[in-house]
């Protein structure tokens, strides 16, 4: 028996783990493919004249064991993979892509679509139903349906190229992460960085049957290294180490990978009738144009530059007093925390006992109970992916309204970074409302014998940041899956996380949850006051480094046969010249790691993240006015949230706020200006 297969009839209806083997996958993807095949065979043979319910809506609801599998197998692929998942990726990801374009294809399926969508001003169709059939109607426009034959043929060999060589760049990447570690001996070496990290690189030395220390390139490894090594030359190491990943011209180097890539996008354009894959892109993103995310880049870059540069000639004066009159790179984040604790006295370490991982997330949960109504409660009955993984049930009223899966420390098989992600989409149907399944994975250092998980403060807003695009999933209440939830513009999906990261600034929060964990101590006044005023500590080197990545991301998708003559190093350094602030190192690039836009989403969309800073600093000024806890604008914002993609998202936002954003609310959080 395939349990992939049957009706999840676990509690919940949730994803049945525990039961999955790894030959499960490829034939369950094998026969699903095929049942969803018949679903849309009927929908585009019904002999009845096509409408908008057995038409649009039974497209809508098609799928959805695929859609469930799908989101199982690519899950597991980023947070538990191995060898062998990564070798069914590599089957299973053409698979997928010629059957979203076979039904992406299919002229009849389009003909009454299209049949549909030319009657639209004559259905009595309410807003998310006009909004379903306008997507479904772009949807397939945007993927070929009004191109020739021939030229159906040459779209549907670069989707599946590029499905393969996008996943190809995400494995390497992690490879890459995972085939350096430092060993060291002498303790000595390790000077400055904290008891407590210490322990945690002789956990990981033990892993692997070494004496000693490991450190790797993992973030709650690297980081502290990063930031409290006074040894020099090992910060230099461990830089260069994380500055070649997949650019070392071994095995795992992605440089060829990105050529390939870029041009293929860039080809799918043309052949969709686009100047550039920006343009593509954009279509279909608030920002509208290349031209206007390139003048709203632009405009932060003139306007943070100076803080900026006045920042790195703070950290040079430090490093000037060590005899250090070369600062490079590998010198910021070390100089920066004492530049840090020099300024507000808030040193990572000093303030990680007040913030247990586990009070951490009851802040989280009880700040979505006080804003949102929503109760959690931690549950053993229902199937896992991992031991590390913890599920809860989410309730308002009574009423359950999600499933969380919280996965929150480091494994071989886990990629870098932190996410949310979901199991199961929201849908309405039949009268029942039918709830998500939503995971938020991180990386947290791992509890020792001696220490339970202790957070720095950045790892804080990490959880809050996730946690945002969760409460996006766990409050949806949309009628159509693909509608639901996260399903927005790309350039809005950030506003939630960003949003609630602001909250964890907030004194009047922060004394409700920070606390030492060995005395139960509040954290003291002076310190929530200081860590409040360095919200904009190094905002300006800060913002530069993410226009930087918006920059060059949007030049690889906009500058028509850029890398032809050009390495994918060189391309890197000019386009990211006006945002560098260190000598660039001609052994490293960011590019060929760089997997939000080579593997993930973000392709001609890294500037969202910034775009979504203007919104939720608007946003949380409007609380901030009105009371960071005002019931009246929690409210509408749930709304905002619980809408997911069924309108515009302008409209959305201007239905909270009364007004567009503005960008002058993040400048002012950011520089006072």
């Amino acid at each position: 028996m395939n349990p992939l297969l049957e009706k999840f009839n676990t509690k919940y209806t949730s994803s049945p783990f525990e039961e999955i083997k790894e030959e499960h996958y490829l034939p369950a993807f094998q026969e699903l493919i095929k049942v969803s095949e018949k679903e849309i065979d009927e929908i585009t043979n019904n002999p009845e004249a096509p409408t908008f319910e057995n038409t649009i809506e039974s497209m809508a609801f098609s799928g959805e064991q695929l859609d469930r599998v799908s989101n199982i197998f690519f899950n597991i692929n980023s947070a538990e993979t191995n060898d062998e998942i990564q070798k069914i990726a590599q089957e299973v990801s053409p698979l997928l892509t010629e059957f979203s374009s076979k039904i992406s294809q299919n002229e009849k399926l389009f003909e009454r679509i299209k049949n549909v969508y030319d009657q639209k001003d004559t259905l009595s169709l309410n807003e998310e139903q006009q909004m379903l059939l306008n997507e479904t109607y772009k949807g397939f426009v945007r993927s070929g349906a009004l191109l020739s034959e021939e030229d159906k043929k040459k779209l549907e060999k670069i989707s599946m190229d590029l499905s393969i060589k996008s996943l190809q760049f995400g494995q390497n990447a992690l490879a890459s992460t995972n085939a350096y570690f430092k060993h060291i001996t002498n303790k000595d070496e390790l000077k400055g960085i904290p008891e407590a990290i210490l322990q945690q690189y002789e956990e990981d030395a033990k892993e692997k049957g070494l004496k000693g220390y490991v450190i790797t390139l993992q973030y709650p490894s690297y980081l502290p290294a990063m930031t409290y090594a006074e040894n020099r030359e090992l910060r230099k190491e461990l830089a260069l180490a994380n500055g070649k990943k997949s650019f070392d011209g071994g095995e795992f180097d992605n440089q060829n990978l990105i050529k390939e890539i870029v041009k293929l996008r860039q080809e799918k354009a043309e052949l969709l009738g686009y100047k550039n894959y920006a343009d593509f892109v954009l279509e279909e993103r608030m920002a509208k144009s290349p031209e206007k995310v390139f003048e709203f880049l632009n405009e932060l870059l003139d306007k943070a530059t100076p803080y900026a540069q006045k920042e790195i000639e703070e950290l040079k004066t430090l490093a000037k007093a060590d005899g250090i009159d070369d600062l490079q790179s590998y010198d910021h984040a070390f100089y920066a925390e004492k530049l840090r604790k020099q300024k507000f006295d808030i040193d990572d370490e000093e303030l990680k006992p007040y913030f247990q991982l586990e009070k951490v997330q009851e802040a989280v949960f009880g700040l979505a109970g006080k804003l949102f109504g929503l109760e959690f409660k931690e549950i053993n009955d229902v199937q896992k992916y991992h031991d590390d993984v913890k599920t809860y049930e989410i309730t308002e009223n009574g009423n359950v309204k999600a499933l969380l899966y919280a996965d929150y420390h480091p494994r071989k098989g886990k990629r870098a970074g932190a996410w949310m992600t979901s199991y199961k989409n929201q849908y309405k149907k039949d009268g029942e409302n039918s709830r998500p399944h939503i995971s938020v994975v991180c990386n947290f250092t791992k509890p020792t014998k001696d220490t339970p998980s202790l957070l720095t403060f950045q790892e804080v807003t990490t959880l809050f940041h996730e946690f945002g695009h969760a409460l996006h999933g766990v409050l949806a209440d949309t009628q159509y899956p693909n509608l639901s939830g996260t399903s927005v513009k790309w350039d809005f999906v950030e506003l939630p996380s960003q949003f609630l990261e602001n909250f964890c600034y907030e004194p009047e929060f922060l004394k409700t949850f920070a606390k030492h964990y060995q005395t139960g101590e509040i954290l003291p006044n002076e310190k929530i006051e200081k860590l409040s005023q360095s919200k904009s500590f190094m905002e300006g080197y800060q913002t530069l480094r993410q226009l930087g990545f918006g920059l060059l991301d949007m030049a690889y998708h906009s500058e028509v046969g850029a890398l032809e003559n050009k390495s994918v190093k060189e391309f890197e350094v000019e386009k990211t010249a006006a945002t560098n602030l260190y000598p660039s190192n001609p052994e490293t690039a960011a590019s060929p790691s760089f997997s939000h836009i080579f593997q993930g989403g973000y392709s001609a969309g890294y500037y969202s993240y910034k775009w979504a800073e203007v919104l939720d600093a608007d946003a949380f000024q409007y609380f901030k006015e009105n009371g960071i806890f005002n019931p009246e604008i929690a409210a509408k914002y749930k709304i905002l949230l619980s809408s997911g993609g069924t309108k515009d998202p302008m409209e959305l936002y201007k239905n909270f706020r009364g007004s567009e954003p503005k960008v002058e609310s993040l400048l002012k959080r950011a520089f006072g200006e």
